[in-house]
């Protein structure tokens, strides 16, 4: 799999230094022509990685960090929405307390218990 890539490189550097030699291309244009090639040889494989790495977060499940930092705006907007409306209307929480008070204070009446005689001891 890498050996292509490295073939590609390989026989692109021996057709500039033939050009070279054979004085079709000067020094100044070969240098241009492999600057150019690799920066888009650069911009390709930021592009793969790129792909490579979306498709590993979406694999395995984890959260972008743009898709976090969204959530944390629309959090931060929905508890400023909320402070409003909880402080004019306060919320019972004491009814909630009361009523699992109510049900300890009921006991249940228990059976006396009769002793054992064992006989045989």
């Amino acid at each position: 799999m890498a050996k292509a890539p490295v073939n590609e490189v390989f026989s692109t550097l021996k057709s500039y230094a033939r050009k070279l030699s054979d004085g079709e291309r000067t020094p100044a244009e070969i240098a241009s022509a492999l600057n150019d090639w690799a920066h888009e040889s650069g911009q390709t494989l930021k592009a793969r990685i790129s792909e490579e790495v979306e498709a590993a977060v979406l694999r395995m499940g984890f959260v972008k960090r743009e898709e976090f930092d969204a959530l944390v705006r629309e959090v931060n907007a929905l508890k400023k929405g909320k402070k409003s409306p909880a402080k004019k209307t306060p919320v019972k929480k004491s009814a909630a307390k009361k009523s699992p008070a109510k049900k300890s204070s009921v006991k249940k009446a228990t059976k006396p218990l009769k002793k054992s005689t064992k006989r045989g001891l």
